[in-house]
């Protein structure tokens, strides 16, 4: 064995052992580099499929945390809530309950029927309508109370119909997209009231929400709502006051 091992030839043994080394050493990086390439073909396919799989349980992960806001303004309702309403101001808004100043059609179908004005009587670019929350927050319980006021923004003086079935208050969720309650929903109230507005002059009512939710008709079951964020809009017709934030806590 001895024999076959040690270097045989005309050359110093030590040139024979170098070559010995260099060969082996050649072999053995030949090997890794093979082994490198197999293992780097062979887990190339599953890393992408894992990525994947992990990008689609972090997205259905967001998806369920962003559905539950949605939820809890589902549950926050949509629709109605009694209330009490007077006039303030330049003139009467009517009796008490959220008779004073309602409607029988919600905000989006008031806007559509009563996009024509009658003649004669102000034209909706010669008015303004705002909506405010007489406090910024309101505990649970409180019924939240509302102010509008109509303004003739025009240069003459002219007559409106603000009576309770051309008016509406409306609550939204925050973001506008979830509609909780319309004094119109359950109180419908369609007697007439017709005011002179010289310009600049103001007709301001308010009006109380009961902090229950409603919808059109009235039909659906009323629930309170939970505490957050919620937009108060006044509208007129076709005219929309810009929504005005408050709280409930």
């Amino acid at each position: 064995m001895g024999s076959v091992l040690e270097p045989n030839g005309p050359l110093p043994p030590e040139i024979y052992w170098r070559r010995r080394a260099l060969a082996i050493g050649a072999g053995v990086v030949a090997l890794i580099l093979f082994v490198w390439i197999v293992t780097s073909l062979g887990g190339g396919g599953d890393d992408p499929e894992a990525e994947a799989a992990a990008a689609s349980s972090s997205q259905s992960s967001t998806s369920s945390g962003q559905a539950a806001p949605s939820s809890a303004g589902d549950a926050g309702g949509s629709g109605s809530g009694s209330g009490e309403a007077s006039a303030s101001g330049s003139g009467s808004g009517g009796s008490g309950g959220d008779t004073a100043v309602s409607g029988s059609v919600s905000g989006e179908a008031a806007a559509s029927s009563s996009a024509t004005v009658p003649a004669g009587q102000c034209p909706d670019q010669s008015l303004a309508i705002k909506a405010s929350s007489n406090q910024p927050n309101y505990p649970a319980g409180q019924e939240p109370q509302f102010g509008i006021v109509v303004t003739n923004i025009g240069s003459a003086t002219c007559e409106r119909d603000l009576g309770a079935g051309m008016q509406q208050v409306l609550v939204y969720s925050l973001d506008g997209q979830q509609r909780i309650w319309s004094n119109t929903d359950c109180f419908p109230n369609t007697a007439p009231d017709i005011r002179s507005l010289k310009p600049g002059e103001q007709a301001a009512f308010t009006v109380k929400w009961s902090g229950a939710t409603s919808e059109p008709g009235c039909t659906a079951q009323r629930n309170p709502v939970g505490a957050g964020a919620y937009t108060v809009v006044g509208q007129l017709g076709a005219l929309r006051s810009t929504p005005e934030p408050f709280n409930i806590s």
